[in-house]
């Protein structure tokens, strides 16, 4: 009898033990029904979504723990907001310990997903994409975690948004894998962020590739230690549609892994080729500021063990035509503005200096000369390791 009771009282504190699966199927009343299984859903409990698209009018919220949402696939489970009437996000997540998989979101006004102070976050096998394709009114960002600590993306695929496919945003242990991204303005952003491993994704056809920024006036400040390693960043020379305003707005087209303000940044092993303005960019924040904690330089940078395809031939950034044919045609695969300390680039190509002093120099004033930057480039920064429940959760 002891022991019977000490069963049935472990059962009663599991989670697991008493989890349900609510179940949701396309058809009439979709987004009452869906939203109501969210709310409705407890800690351990699965939310199904069936396969066949669900016609929503309406924004979705999860705010409950350790919830797995699940479709059939993300081509077989769709959420389709084209008659959205609001103009938020497809879903908001709130809460801690949250699978989402599986399943896809097309054209939402605002954001695809967000999520917000949701450690312990998952994203696998979703699509999240505006099918009119590149526009200035499709929403900001597809996949979009912010202000949370251990984030896994994993075999997601973004197209079409006006600011970042893949936005992380002042958040701490991030892995960032194995996703396409193809016709956004920048197609992975890492901004503001500590501990970032973005690897073995498929940057294609966006204006910018790979963004890792640091911004001023935020509340987390000094983002450190990502790592950009074994991507395919190729053809990233669609025009800049971002809506006027957005600090992408600037960001060139033609632009593979461009690194703003940012320490301790990585980027080895990459193929990056057929990027109009060039490989690698390493700049300066040059806009006006009142953050007098913010360091606007790059700092900490390595460059290695890439392999560098055609790039420069047609830089997107004011003056960079002009710079090109001072240099025979075309700018070299990777450019610094001469702002920082600690830049170190080992990989076997040019490197071209603009020769600028200040971050708020004028490009206008730049004195452009091919630089060697070399020095060591041992890998400072660690892997980062997420816990074993996000990786259970892919399974």
């Amino acid at each position: 009898m002891k022991i019977f009771a000490a069963t049935a009282i472990a059962l009663l504190g599991s989670t697991s033990a008493l989890a349900a699966t609510h179940t949701v199927e396309a058809g009439p009343d979709a987004q009452e029904r869906l939203q109501t299984a969210l709310i409705e859903a407890q800690p351990g409990d699965t939310v199904q979504i069936g396969a066949g698209r669900f016609e929503l009018t309406d924004g979705l919220s999860l705010d409950v723990d350790n919830v797995t949402v699940r479709g059939a696939g993300s081509n077989a489970t769709i959420l389709d907001f084209s008659n959205q009437m609001g103009a938020g996000e497809g879903l908001m997540v709130t809460s801690n310990d949250v699978v989402l998989r599986d399943f896809a979101v097309e054209d939402t006004k605002g954001d695809g997903i967000k999520s917000k102070e949701a450690d312990r976050i998952v994203y696998h096998n979703i699509r999240v994409e505006w099918t009119r394709g590149p526009h200035p009114d499709n929403g900001a960002y597809g996949i979009y975690p912010v202000e949370s600590t251990h984030i896994l993306v994993d075999g997601v695929t973004v197209i079409g948004s006006s600011d970042a496919g893949i936005y992380v945003g002042q958040s701490d242990q991030i892995v960032v894998r194995n996703s396409n991204v193809q016709y956004n303005v920048a197609g992975i952003e890492i901004e503001n962020s500590h501990n970032a491993d973005v690897h073995n994704n498929f940057v294609t056809k966006n204006t910018g590739g790979i963004l890792v920024f640091d911004l001023p006036n935020l509340p987390q400040m000094g983002g450190h230690s990502t790592r950009v390693f074994n991507n395919l960043v190729v053809d990233n020379n669609t025009a800049n549609f971002a809506p006027a305003g957005n600090i992408v707005a600037s960001v060139p087209a033609g632009m593979g892994v461009m690194v703003m303000a940012n320490r301790n940044v990585e980027i080895t092993q990459n193929i990056m080729a057929d990027n109009a303005t060039g490989n690698v960019m390493l700049v300066a924040y040059s806009q006006d500021y009142d953050d007098e904690n913010y360091n606007p330089s790059p700092r900490d940078v390595r460059v290695s063990g890439n392999i560098h395809g055609r790039a420069g031939w047609a830089p997107g950034f004011p003056g960079g035509d002009m710079l090109a044919q001072a240099m025979g045609g075309s700018l070299p695969p990777i450019l610094w503005d001469g702002n920082g300390s600690g830049i170190v680039v080992s990989d076997d190509v040019p490197v071209v200096s603009l020769g600028l002093t200040s971050a708020s120099q004028p490009r206008g004033e730049a004195q452009p000369s091919l630089v060697e930057l070399h020095g060591e480039t041992e890998a400072t920064s660690q892997a980062v390791t997420l816990p074993d429940s996000m990786e259970a959760a892919l399974r």
